[in-house]
């Protein structure tokens, strides 16, 4: 297999080759990268992974370099990353991985395919639905791959997956058809049901060290400056600390911050509620500017540490506020009542 050094490869943004995604160009995952590699050099490649990790570690990565080298025809065990079958099992778009052109290497996710090929009315909302396990997954499955080595399924977020898609795909994890492997690609296990987890492998993608972050904001062009500033923000997550670079993001942050200092200063608790119910739905964006808040109160509890203030006590009162929204967030909560709770709990608890 080539080494990384061989072609320009960047995470996200700016990719400048199109389909080779070697192994070693997965940054700071040496544990699940050598579970993969070990499989696929003994020939013995379990039928269901699930790659299990926070957003943006490199899952979907390490997906497709899975999925090129079962697919490879010049015998590299994992991937030569030069034949046919290689170059067509990876498709990226502008930093957004899209449906690869090999017949055999196919991609499941909410909301990726038009209504009338899964024969809906209605474009799937929040959950992937049974109809696309039908039509995407059950009725390929019957059949052998169409080029004869290996047909890979990636399931993006599959713990969107609804109670009866769950169902239907287990059917299909209990009895696989021969050379049909799945990839699921898991941020919230435990929404996702007991029975799948019980017939799928565990690999799990730990959150990104600083090194690597920096190593992979680098790469994009991102100062010094900005890296040091967003690393503490993003959690590990590669994806999160592009998108916390990004300078329109970084206003929209500093404007969160900002109103709700304000709201917290005013005398009327409605203007903390009113703060609350302004904010977007969107929790991967609610939760990185409550990441901004935590930091603001963080930094100031260590400067009034410093100067021996008592308000350190204070800051740091609202910064533990702000992690327990954070955290409500993840656990599925409504963005806008985990913001309206820990609001009133700010002005109750620091005045």
């Amino acid at each position: 297999m080539r080494g990384a050094g061989s072609t320009p490869y960047r995470l996200g943004r700016g990719c400048t080759r199109l389909w080779l995604v070697p192994f070693e160009a997965i940054f700071g995952q040496a544990a699940a990268v050598g579970t993969l590699e070990q499989m696929l050099r003994a020939g013995r490649v379990h039928h269901a992974l699930r790659f299990e990790g926070i957003e943006g570690v490199g899952k979907e990565m390490a997906a497709m370099a899975f999925a090129q080298a079962l697919v490879c025809t010049a015998g590299n065990p994992t991937g030569c990353g030069g034949c046919s079958a290689c170059e067509r099992a990876v498709t990226m778009g502008e930093g957004v991985p899209s449906v690869p052109l090999h017949p055999d290497v196919i991609f499941v996710e909410r909301g990726l395919y038009p209504p009338e090929v899964l024969g809906r009315t209605r474009p799937e909302a929040q959950e992937l639905s049974v109809d696309q396990i039908r039509t995407v997954v059950l009725e390929r499955a019957a059949f052998p791959p169409h080029e004869g080595k290996a047909r890979i399924y990636i399931v993006r977020r599959a713990e969107e997956l609804s109670i009866s898609a769950a169902n239907a795909l287990l059917k299909t994890l209990e009895e696989p058809g021969r050379n049909t492997y799945f990839v699921l690609l898991v941020s919230r296990p435990a929404r996702l049901l007991s029975t799948i987890r019980s017939r799928t492998l565990r690999v799990r993608f730990a959150p990104l060290g600083d090194d690597v972050l920096r190593k992979i904001l680098a790469s994009h062009g991102i100062s010094s400056e900005e890296v040091e500033r967003v690393i503490p923000l993003c959690a590990g997550s590669a994806t999160a600390a592009l998108e916390l670079a990004d300078a329109h993001a970084s206003e929209q942050r500093e404007a969160f911050v900002r109103q709700a200092l304000e709201a917290l200063q005013s005398k009327d608790s409605a203007a903390a509620l009113a703060f609350a119910d302004s904010q977007g739905r969107d929790k991967a964006v609610v939760r990185l500017h409550l990441g901004a808040l935590a930091v603001h109160f963080a930094r100031q509890a260590r400067e009034a540490v410093l100067r021996q203030e008592l308000s350190a006590r204070q800051f740091a009162l609202r910064h533990e506020l702000v992690l327990q929204a954070i955290s409500d967030v993840e656990r599925n909560a409504s963005p806008v009542l985990a913001i309206e709770n820990m609001m009133l709990r700010l002005r109750a608890e620091t005045g």
